[in-house]
């Protein structure tokens, strides 16, 4: 009971408190999920994207 007492004196005890902690929760998953889902599809689709076969195509100036 310590821990969850901890956390909604700390957090949810104030709404001025709540809700950047939820934007900013909600911020930081934004950006892990995009670079984690990212990453998935680069490896997953690798040597098929425009990125990796780019030089076969376009000839040097």
């Amino acid at each position: 009971m310590s821990l969850a007492n901890t956390v909604y004196n700390a957090i949810v005890k104030r709404n001025s408190v709540f809700v950047p902690t939820i934007f900013v929760g909600a911020f930081a998953f934004s950006i892990g999920f995009d670079v984690g889902i990212t990453k998935f599809w680069d490896t997953w689709n690798k040597g098929k994207q425009w990125k990796d076969i780019r030089d076969k195509y376009v000839e040097q100036a």
